[in-house]
């Protein structure tokens, strides 16, 4: 039990840390976001917990392939929010990630990418 409650402290922490540090700095929060600490800290879990090398590996690679349909997020969002408010330019991004994340595998099923 307190492995997992060091999990959920360590991983929140990381959460709060960026909130913090983005309501002091736009750019320093953008690039601490922008650092794969989420999927660096479950890479750590995942090992630490003995997970097979196999799995650890796929899981780095699927989430290369799943991070590129979230990029237009970022810049439609910043467009989007002076006009329609944070909450609709928030929902209008997620229904464009899913548009985006659906036509990507689309795409890269062609090459053998099976997303999902």
């Amino acid at each position: 039990m307190a492995w997992l409650f060091t999990k959920y402290f360590l991983t929140a922490a990381v959460v709060v840390l960026v909130s913090e540090l983005a309501k002091r700095s736009d750019r320093l929060g953008g690039l601490i976001a922008a650092l794969p600490m989420v999927t660096v800290l479950t890479l750590i879990w995942l090992y630490l917990e003995n997970q097979p090398v196999e799995k650890i590996a796929n899981h780095a690679w699927y989430t290369f392939w799943y991070v590129i349909p979230t990029l237009p997020m970022f810049l439609v969002f910043p467009v989007l929010l002076p006009r329609i408010g944070f909450w609709p330019a928030l929902a209008v991004c997620v229904l464009i990630t899913v548009a985006c994340f659906w036509l990507f595998a689309l795409a890269v099923r062609r090459f053998g990418i099976e997303l999902l």
